[in-house]
């Protein structure tokens, strides 16, 4: 049996050898090693790395066996042990981001294609009725939140990361609710932000709770951010900025629009990351489309410059935490200040020094 040829072994990345190892077979499947991971195993005959997969958060990454190794079960033995893993750590609803011609591989290993972008990726989960289960939150959370929705003809979304909230999505929020009868404002969930989701969620429901046709919604796994989209598969950066951008608004369009009769999706203009730039172009190719109207609101500006998060962080490793006052909401600056944000800070002025 397949078993008594092959060992399997948890992969330190800590040890550079064993890290260099995975890389190079990794590299030998045109594949590369996704920076977050927190759990990767691999299979081996003798010395020889023969199969290998990792685990990053609520998502299965880097699965590759070696093209003279395949039909042996490996692929189903790799998912098998990260599903326990993942389990043991309790996460129990999962994902995997893959290439459209493995979709039937992982289909027989229980899991359900949401998106696909022909010939980039195709995103699976290994629930049936995930997304069904996400869209009745989202309805639900609308119905709680506006006692009157039977007249409703125009309704649209925002959707932000707010790492913090600052005056500028303050302002592009209330201008978007008074454009339609609902808002959505969808905040990031991923932690991959200075603020954790918690903080960013309550700090936006706070800053918005004198709009009474503004509903605020957790972000969930089906908003997918540029810091959780895998892209280890993707070779070009370009190709990986494009490709997030067409999987996460095909995920809008097709699925989350729909439940909530969006018809109107409301960004701010991006003058200095060209990630979201590329983004909101992609956006004006696709929502309009399908009959959803994208409108691009100009940034709200102190002294001429662009009132933003970033700005924020910055001035708060240089320990200007005063000059912080005028781009943030009070509630905001009263939370910078108070003792829950003193570890925040303190990572963010640590992380300012290294650079």
């Amino acid at each position: 049996m397949w078993y008594d040829t092959f060992s399997k072994q948890t992969v330190n990345l800590q040890v550079e050898a064993e890290r260099i190892q995975l890389e190079e077979f990794l590299k030998r499947q045109n594949l590369a090693l996704d920076p977050e991971v927190d759990y990767t195993i691999a299979f081996f005959e003798n010395e020889k790395m023969v199969a290998t997969g990792s685990l990053g958060g609520k998502i299965l990454k880097c699965i590759a066996v070696d093209e003279e190794y395949q039909n042996m079960g490996l692929s189903a033995k790799l998912v098998t042990d990260l599903i326990h893993e993942a389990c043991s750590r309790g996460r129990t609803h999962l994902f995997i981001y893959t290439k459209p011609e493995n979709k039937n591989i992982f289909t027989d290993l229980g899991f359900y294609p949401i998106v696909e972008i022909p010939t980039k990726v195709i995103l699976m989960e290994n629930r049936p009725n995930g997304i069904k289960n996400c869209l009745n939150q989202l309805v639900k959370e609308k119905k709680d939140s506006i006692s009157d929705i039977s007249n409703n003809t125009s309704t649209g979304a925002v959707v932000v990361n707010c790492n913090p909230f600052t005056l500028g999505h303050r302002y592009l929020i209330e201008y978007a609710a008074s454009k339609c009868q609902i808002l959505h404002v969808f905040v990031l969930e991923e932690d991959k932000s200075i603020f954790p989701s918690a903080i960013r969620y309550r700090l936006v429901r706070e800053g918005v709770q004198h709009l009474d046709n503004v509903v605020v919604h957790q972000g969930k796994d089906y908003i997918i951010s540029e810091a959780t989209f895998p892209s280890y598969f993707i070779k070009e950066y370009q190709d990986i900025v494009e490709t997030h951008a067409k999987l996460d608004l095909e995920i809008f369009k097709s699925y989350i629009a729909p439940s909530l009769e969006i018809q109107k999706r409301f960004v701010g203009e991006e003058p200095c990351c060209k990630v979201t730039a590329a983004y909101n172009s992609v956006m004006q190719e696709i929502l309009p489309a399908h009959g959803i109207e994208v409108q691009i609101i100009p940034r709200l500006r102190d002294e001429g410059i662009p009132i933003s998060a970033s700005r924020v962080r910055e001035l708060v490793g240089e320990g200007k935490l005063s000059e912080v006052k005028k781009l943030v909401p009070n509630h905001t600056y009263e939370f910078l200040l108070s003792a829950e944000a003193e570890v925040i800070i303190q990572q963010i002025q640590s992380n300012h020094k290294k650079y």
